[in-house]
């Protein structure tokens, strides 16, 4: 049997070496179009922060350890062109500009995501970057380092760039961020954000909410970026607008799409296409609190995906399960956690959201050490259901965070889950743990 995966990085070596664990007679090919592969995306913003380290530190698995332990035909620098869905076949071309065909019995499609650039004049001028791939990450090293940069300006208020502000502030980067819409993280509870933006603010990151970039120009060593309200300039510009799936290759086959142009999926990671599979950030998911289809590109679900789809190929089946939309990141001295749907989302989905926020604290009352918790907690008016949760503090939210979303799992009613057995001692929380705090406050507002 002939596996044939294009993506190396998460979903895609998890799948090659899933496959050749379960089957190790089978013929599996990995075709990717980078050098580098299987390593820790996430980790580049503290990387960056450090100007010693190498960014291939990253690297959790060398490409050769998975050719010569496992076996795995892995062709880096091999782009695929095409997909014949019906003659089961792949194009591709090489690293010398060759086209070259590879036949598979099962593919799957690991082909990830790439970032967002702004569609205005001057987005490909050098100075412009983004940082997504580990290549991103040795290129933005290099650019700082080479030209001296001493201000970055940030498109974008997401996660990335929210941890790419940390990074450059730790180097004596000076860093502002500007986007079109009125809000910081406009998903979070408006009390939470206006945590985020003070931490951001006595960090001096400077904000420009409401502005649209709709040029950016090149002046000297320096970039210009021009908005309707005046022109921000910067050594350099780093594009954080989000990422979009790659999901080219599955159009131009035939293959149908999800939510945001993501490749639709079943529980089983069957496209629509027979023999025919895709998993991480080009796939779609069921999300576990609405049922509905989703597209929320995070790593965890890259890897299970990745096994999971490597397993039906394999006659083992699985049912994989849906995602929640946890997520957790660092904000200089902020811990930010979310899962579930945010209020706005819950409306979306048809729900009568209802929610309470509260502020506690990290730690037993006169404990040394206590910062304050916030906790915004949503539930269903209709069914008691528990929908969400988000927390920002200085300790205890980002595995705090993880009782949440287990609880959207287990479709927990917000009864229930305020009844939780929860530990307690002084140095890791009050009595009541914050999260149970919430959750009373919510039953509450339930009830009411």
């Amino acid at each position: 049997m002939k596996l044939l995966i294009i993506g190396g990085d998460a979903a895609g070596m998890s799948a090659a070496s899933r496959a050749k664990r379960n089957m190790p007679d089978m013929e599996v090919t990995v075709l990717e179009q980078t050098a580098d592969v299987s390593y820790s995306a996430c980790g580049m913003p503290y990387n960056i922060a450090d100007p010693h380290r190498d960014m291939n530190d990253l690297v959790v698995r060398k490409a050769d350890a998975f050719r010569e332990k496992q076996g795995i035909e892995l062709l880096t620098g091999h782009r695929a062109e095409a997909i014949d869905a019906d003659g089961g076949t792949v194009t591709a071309v090489t690293p010398q500009g060759k086209t070259a065909v590879f036949p598979y019995d099962h593919l799957i499609l690991a082909t990830g995501a790439s970032p967002v650039f702004p569609d205005v004049p001057g987005r490909s001028l050098p100075g412009v970057m983004a940082l997504k791939q580990l290549e991103d990450g040795r290129r933005i090293k290099e650019y700082i380092k080479s030209r001296q940069v001493a201000s970055v300006l940030i498109l974008g208020m997401g996660y990335v760039g929210l941890e790419m502000c940390e990074a450059l502030r730790a180097r004596g980067i000076q860093v502002a961020m500007v986007k079109p819409g009125p809000d910081l993280l406009p998903w979070m509870d408006r009390s939470l954000a206006q945590v985020v933006s003070e931490e951001l603010a006595a960090n001096e990151v400077a904000l420009h909410t409401g502005q649209t970039v709709l040029e950016i120009r090149e002046q000297g060593r320096r970039l210009s970026a021009v908005t309707a309200a005046g022109i921000l300039e910067a050594d350099m510009i780093l594009s954080a607008m989000g990422i979009h799936p790659n999901s080219a290759l599955a159009t131009e086959a035939g293959i149908s799409l999800g939510p945001e142009n993501s490749i639709a999926v079943d529980k089983q990671l069957h496209t629509s296409r027979p023999h025919v599979f895709a998993a991480g950030d080009c796939a779609d998911a069921y999300h576990v609190v609405t049922g509905q289809k989703t597209w929320i590109p995070l790593a965890l679900r890259a890897n299970r995906a990745g096994w999971a789809a490597a397993d039906v190929v394999c006659g083992r089946g699985a049912d994989i399960e849906g995602v929640a939309g946890t997520a957790v990141f660092k904000v200089f001295n902020l811990e930010v956690a979310r899962t579930g749907l945010s209020m706005a989302e819950a409306h979306r989905a048809g729900f009568d959201p209802v929610s309470a926020t509260i502020r506690s604290r990290s730690r037993a009352h006169a404990h040394p050490g206590a910062t304050d918790l916030h906790v915004h907690v949503i539930g269903d008016r209709i069914s008691g259901k528990l929908l969400g949760a988000q927390m920002v503090g200085r300790e205890g939210a980002a595995h705090r965070i993880n009782a949440a979303a287990v609880a959207l799992h287990a479709g927990m009613s917000v009864e229930r889950f305020s009844g939780m057995d929860l530990a307690y001692a002084p140095p890791f929380g009050p009595t009541w743990d914050p999260l149970l705090t919430a959750a009373n406050q919510l039953v509450k507002q339930l009830r009411s």
